[in-house]
């Protein structure tokens, strides 16, 4: 080991926050333990200022290379570093009122999480102006041994810095209020011309949901299917229940499309490409509580079941049709041989759909200026292109691409890999849009 290694950090001691150490700078018997407690010193030093190195950092991790942004948030954070700071010393005074005390409380608890992580990161930075530092003086001496350690020390830090920063958007994207709620998924066969590949491929799709359901550990009930010819589907819907269910698939509704060579018929032989589309809605299941439906506002009707399922389907009167007479909504049901049971099916999905307004309602009112990059899940958006023929998946909101169709329609890890992707994306133009909000107020 170089014998120079730590008579070069004891004639510097601005960098290794200790006063200078009288050891023989001769001494061959310096061991790895030296190098690691030193190293140590410099992860514990942190008396620099934040503000160039954070404004450095924070360019290279964020969503968008905008400087005012990054001084927006940091504003913003030191603002609210200062008001957690004053609520600490109010909180200490015994004159405080019981009144005033629990909404200082309250707000005291808010901030909290995020001061501290602010701190964090900002002793973080200092370690890493640090580190910078004393690299570039290691470079100039030509330590190569110790300019090492402390460039995986900075990498170390990195990582935490990235880590600290994911936690902190995390805490300041707001929080969609129906992310915990269970869901209604309904697909729906598209028209298309020359054949029955909309009705395979909405089966298919149909079955990824089932599957990745699987996956994810949640309850697949089926509500409704209506089967189509030669294994085909026309219509089904399922109630999922779980952990967060809705906040995985909330982007999943819209247009899906496929392009495939049929696999029967003359289109099969010439090798023609056919294009379908089939649609998925994506509803979140509201509480009993949520939506009251007055039973005088329905019209129920019944009707012979329709398709497979056996002698009931022509003998008896088992299917639910509910027409929600001030909004219009119908809803039918015949999956079940029991009347009673169809139309506690229908009367769940049609409480979704009501909830669906209510929700769509509330997002008008807010007016809010968000546009998230995986789109507005208009019903009507053609979100994703499933081409067999390129063996590719494209999700157009965020310009994805994935191979092996065969792997991505298991619904297992490819589908959640895109679905995280989707989460990931809308949290940045959150985050964008939060960063913009706070550059108005600056103004």
């Amino acid at each position: 080991m170089n014998r120079h290694l730590f008579g070069w950090l004891f004639r510097h001691p601005s960098l290794n926050g200790h006063h200078q150490c009288h050891i023989h700078p001769y001494s061959c018997q310096f061991t790895q333990l030296h190098l690691d407690t030193r190293l140590l010193v410099f992860r514990q030093n942190r008396n620099y200022i934040l503000h160039h190195q954070l404004k450095k950092n924070w360019s290279k991790r964020c969503y968008h290379q905008d400087t005012r942004k990054h001084k927006a948030l940091q504003k913003y954070m030191e603002d609210l570093s200062k008001e957690y700071q004053m609520l600490d010393q109010h909180l200490q005074h015994l004159s405080v009122d019981e009144g005033d005390r629990k909404s200082l409380n309250r707000r005291h608890a808010e901030l909290a999480p995020l001061a501290s992580i602010y701190q964090e990161i900002r002793e973080a930075e200092q370690t890493v102006e640090e580190l910078d530092s004393m690299c570039a003086s290691l470079i100039k001496q030509d330590e190569k041994q110790l300019h090492e350690l402390a460039l995986e020390e900075r990498q170390t830090i990195s990582q935490k810095i990235n880590m600290l920063y994911n936690e902190l958007f995390q805490i300041l994207v707001p929080k969609e209020k129906y992310d915990k709620n269970d869901v209604i998924l309904e697909v729906t066969s598209g028209r298309t011309t020359g054949g029955d590949i909309c009705q395979q491929f909405t089966r298919e799709v149909f079955d990824m949901y089932q599957n990745y359901s699987s996956f994810k550990h949640w309850k697949f009930e089926l509500l409704n299917y209506t089967p189509a010819d030669y294994g085909g589907l026309h219509h089904a819907s399922a109630r999922i229940s779980g952990d967060d269910v809705y906040k995985h698939l909330k982007y999943e509704g819209g247009i899906h499309r496929v392009q495939r060579i049929p696999e029967v018929g003359l289109s099969s032989r010439m090798q023609r490409i056919h294009t379908g589309t089939m649609s998925v809605i994506v509803l979140p299941q509201p509480d009993e509580v949520d939506v009251k439906v007055n039973p005088k506002d329905l019209r129920i009707d019944t009707f012979r079941a329709k398709g497979a399922g056996g002698q009931h389907v022509n003998t008896t009167d088992s299917a639910v049709r509910l027409v929600h007479v001030p909004t219009g909504l119908v809803v039918e049901c015949q999956q079940e041989r029991s009347q009673i049971k169809n139309k506690e099916i229908a009367l769940r999905v049609l409480r979704a759909r009501l909830y669906q307004q209510i929700i769509e309602k509330d997002k008008c009112q807010q007016q809010s200026a968000r546009k998230l990059q995986v789109g507005t899940r208009a019903q009507s958006e053609r979100i994703r292109t499933y081409n067999f023929t390129q063996d590719r998946v494209t999700d157009h909101r965020i310009a994805y691409e994935t191979r092996d169709i065969k792997e991505f329609l298991c619904g297992e890890k490819c589908l959640d890999q895109l679905i995280q992707k989707l989460l990931h994306s809308a949290d940045e133009e959150a985050i964008t849009e939060f960063l913009d909000e706070t550059l108005k107020s600056l103004k």
